[in-house]
C-alpha cells in the first residue's frame, strides 16, 4: 500500500547515534521493517566489555525485537552497518574511512545518544549530552547530501516553564562557554559550583539537555536541524512486540519494584497527569517528523520543535496509573516476590519518608540480618539504596503538573495518509489503559526479567500465600500497638498512684490534712 513516509526514506542513508538504547533499538527495527526501500543505516557504536562495534550490532539484531524481520525479510538486516565511535570523544572517535563514508552518503541524522544518569557529574553530563551534540553538528556540517538533522531532547528540560511551547527557549548559559568551563576546571571545582549553575534545574541531565537545545538552534542557519522532545518513554504498545522493554528506567522500575514487593511507598501527587508515551509511538513520531521537516523546512521561520507528548489528547493521572497497574500486577505476579505487592503513593513528603523507614529500610535490614546469620550474601540494603536513588530522581517528575503544547505533532499526524496513520501510529487515544498496563507487566516479566510466562499459575499461588502473610503481619502489628497502649495506660496509672501516695506521705501535707479535718 502507498506510504509517503516510507517513500521519503527510499534510497536514503541514515546515521544514528544512541542505537543501543530502548528508543534506538526500536528505531532501527521500525526503519528496516516499515521503510524497506532505505539504503543503509549507519549505527555509531563504541566498544564495550571487550566487544567491538560489529559484535555489539550482532547482539542487537539477535534480540526478540528483530524477530519479525528475521522471519519475513532477513535481507533487511544487511542494511545495518556498525560504525566504531563514541559521541564522548573528539570527532566522535571516527576513523578517516568511516568519516568519509558518513560525509558522502548520509541523508538523515538521528542524534539520540545521551547519558540518562540524572545525577551524573556535571563534566560527564556536559561532555556526553552537550559537547556530544556539538560533535554531531560539526560532522553534519560536512555532509554533502543532508536532508535533516533530528536532535532527540526531552520534554522535561525546562522545569521552570509552566506551559512548554514548541519553540527553543533562551538557555541559562551559553552552551560553548559551559563546554569551555568543563575543560578548564577540575572535577572538584566543577562540583562545588554545580548547584549554582544548575538552578533552576533539578539535575545535570535536564540542564545539559536544555543547553544542548540552544546549541542545536545556533546551527539552524547552517543545517536543517529539528528538536524533538519525547515525554517519559514506556514499553511498546503494539509494534513490533507488545510490552517490549529492555531497561528499568522510569515507570518500569517502579512497576517491577512494586510488583516484587520491595517498593511500598512513593512520593507522588496522584492528581497530576502522567506524561508518558509508548516507545513505538515515539519512534513512529520521530520517523514521520524527519519527512515533515524535510518537506517543509523552507516554511519554518525558526528551528522546528516537536513536543512528542500526548498532552491533552489522552489524559490519565499518576494515581490512576499506579492503582490500575497494581491490579494488573496482582493478576500477573512476578517470580521471586519478597512481599505482597501493595505499595501506595503519598502527596506528603514527610509521610512518604516515614513509610520508607518502616516499609523499605527496616525490612531490608531484617532480611540482610537473617542472610548474615545464615552465612549468605547480603543484598537488600544495596537494592534499597538503588531504589531510593531512582525514586528520588523520578519523584521530581511525579510531583509536578507538566503542560505541553503539541500542535506540531497533532498537525503532522493529521497530514499523514490513511495507510501511514496505521503504520506510523500516533493515535494516543486508542491506547486502552488496562490492556496496555498488562502488556507492560508481561513485557517486563518476559523481556527484561527473563521470567517464563508458564510460571504465572505458580506465582499466583505464591501471591495468595503472601497476601495471607501480609494480613497476618498487619493484624499482629496492630495487636501489638493495642497491647502497648493498654499496658502503657496501666503503667501510667500505677505511676500516678505511686506519685500521689508519695506526696501524701510528706509531713507538711499530713499537717495540712489534719488541720482541714
Amino acid at each position: 500500500m502507498e506510504s509517503p513516509v516510507a517513500d521519503f526514506y527510499f534510497g536514503k542513508c541514515i546515521f544514528v547515534t544512541g542505537g543501543t538504547g530502548l528508543m534506538g533499538k526500536v528505531l532501527l527495527e521500525k526503519l528496516l521493517y516499515s521503510c524497506p526501500g532505505l539504503d543503509k543505516i549507519y549505527v555509531l557504536l563504541r566498544s564495550k566489555r571487550g566487544k567491538g562495534a560489529d559484535s555489539r550490532l550482532e547482539d542487537i539484531i539477535k534480540l526478540p525485537l528483530f524477530g519479525r524481520i528475521r522471519r519475513e525479510c532477513p535481507h533487511q538486516l544487511n542494511k545495518l552497518v556498525a560504525i566504531s565511535g563514541d559521541v564522548a570523544v573528539e570527532n566522535l572517535g571516527l576513523s578517516q574511512q568511516d568519516e568519509a563514508r558518513l560525509i558522502n552518503e548520509t541523508n538523515i541524522v538521528v542524534h539520540g545518544a545521551a547519558s540518562l544518569k540524572l545525577d551524573a557529574k556535571l563534566k560527564d553530563a556536559i561532555n556526553m549530552n552537550t559537547e556530544g551534540t556539538l560533535r554531531v553538528l560539526e560532522l553534519s556540517k560536512k555532509m554533502k547530501n543532508l536532508d535533516v538533522v533530528l536532535h532527540l531532547s526531552t520534554a522535561f528540560c525546562h522545569g521552570d516553564i509552566d506551559v512548554m511551547e514548541e519553540k527553543v527557549y533562551k538557555p541559562p548559559h551559553d552552551p560553548k562557554d559551559i563546554i569551555r568551563l568543563t575543560h578548564w576546571l577540575d572535577d572538584a571545582t566543577l562540583e562545588k559550583i554545580a548547584p549554582d549553575l544548575l538552578q533552576p534545574h533539578p539535575n545535570t541531565y535536564t540542564y545539559s539537555k536544555r543547553i544542548a537545545e540552544a546549541l542545536v538552534d545556533s546551527y539552524s542557519s547552517e543545517l536543517p536541524v529539528c528538536i524533538i522532545r519525547p515525554s517519559i518513554v514506556t514499553p511498546a504498545w503494539r509494534d513490533p512486540l507488545e510490552g517490549w522493554v529492555d531497561n528499568l528506567n522510569g515507570p518500569v522500575g517502579i512497576m517491577v519494584g512494586g510488583g516484587k514487593g520491595v517498593i511500598r511507598s512513593m512520593h507522588c501527587n496522584g492528581e497530576y497527569n502522567a506524561e508518558v508515551i509508548p516507545v513505538d509511538m515515539a519512534i513512529s513520531g520521530i520517523i514521520a517528523i524527519a519527512r515533515d521537516v524535510a518537506l517543509h523546512k523552507d516554511k519554518f521561520q525558526s528551528t522546528p520543535v516537536y513536543n512528542l507528548t500526548q498532552s491533552g489528547t489522552h489524559p490519565i493521572t499518576w494515581g490512576e496509573v499506579l492503582e490500575r497497574g497494581k491490579i494488573c500486577a496482582w493478576k500477573n505476579p512476578f517470580e521471586w516476590m519478597l512481599w505482597y505487592p501493595n505499595g501506595n503513593i503519598y502527596k506528603s513528603k514527610a509521610v512518604h519518608k516515614m513509610n520508607v523507614i518502616f516499609f523499605h529500610w527496616l525490612p531490608a535490614y531484617f532480611i540482610d540480618f537473617l542472610l548474615f546469620i545464615f552465612a549468605q550474601k547480603t543484598f537488600m540494603l544495596k537494592v534499597q539504596k538503588k531504589i531510593q536513588d531512582g525514586l528520588e530522581v523520578l519523584q521530581y517528575f511525579t510531583t509536578r503538573q507538566w503542560q505541553f503544547s503539541n500542535d506540531n505533532i497533532l498537525r503532522m499526524r493529521e497530514s499523514l495518509s490513511q495507510n501511514d496513520k496505521e503504520v506510523f501510529n500516533l493515535d494516543f487515544e486508542r491506547v486502552e489503559v488496562d490492556p496496555y498496563l498488562t502488556s507492560c507487566i508481561l513485557g517486563a516479566r518476559q523481556y527484561l526479567l527473563k521470567e517464563d510466562l508458564k510460571s504465572l499459575p505458580r506465582c499466583r499461588r505464591n501471591l495468595a500465600v503472601l497476601w495471607f502473610l501480609d494480613k497476618l503481619v498487619s493484624v499482629l502489628f496492630y495487636a501489638f500497638l493495642i497491647w502497648m497502649v493498654i499496658n502503657f495506660s496501666e503503667a501510667t496509672k500505677s505511676i500516678l498512684d505511686t506519685v500521689v501516695d508519695q506526696f501524701s506521705s510528706l509531713p507538711f501535707l499530713r499537717t495540712i490534712s489534719h488541720k482541714s479535718a
